[in-house]
């Protein structure tokens, strides 16, 4: 995940709490935790400090704008030669951004996260209006720019699922 390990720098450690607690957290929880961190350190170094009950959306796109610097996906411009192309053959100067995928997976983690330290479902900033259509225009422009189509996964039925997998379908019980 490239977010937060290009952020290592602002990362604060982990609480003392948790380091103490016999049970080990997967990966997800610790990557929640650390993203949850980051946030935390970016409201108190923004200017002026922002206490989490005053984070709106605006706020947490703020964040996500200044996580690009970070980012190791290049996102070609209209003007490039090599947009939309998924692998182009040359080096080009556009600019490297975070990954769509990789701010999407962000957002969901500091959603729950924001849930979990005591943050009103409806209050969520993270869940905001703005955000998720934030999300929707870096994966639209990010799918141009690198010709790659984000196509929505199509949950299988039980019955498609055992076609698949070469099983006889059900049969219907004797009447």
């Amino acid at each position: 995940m490239t977010t937060t390990t290009s952020t290592n720098s602002i990362m604060t450690s982990a609480s003392s709490s948790s380091a103490s607690s016999p049970t080990t957290l997967s990966r997800y929880e610790n990557q929640k935790r650390r993203d949850w961190n980051t946030f935390g350190q970016y409201l108190r170094n923004h200017r002026p400090p922002l206490s989490l009950s005053r984070c709106s959306g605006a706020h947490v796109l703020e964040f996500l704008r200044y996580l690009d610097q970070f980012g190791k996906t290049k996102v070609h411009n209209q003007l490039c030669p090599f947009f939309g192309h998924p692998n182009p053959p040359g080096p080009c100067p556009c600019p490297l951004r975070q990954a769509w995928g990789s701010l999407d997976a962000l957002i969901g983690r500091l959603r729950a996260a924001y849930e979990e330290n005591g943050g009103k479902p409806e209050a969520n900033p993270f869940g905001a209006r703005a955000v998720r259509l934030y999300l929707r225009e870096v994966r639209d422009s990010q799918s141009k720019a690198r010709g790659i189509s984000y196509e929505k996964k199509k949950r299988k039925r039980p019955g498609q699922l055992q076609q698949q997998q070469g099983a006889p379908p059900a049969l219907p019980p004797p009447s």
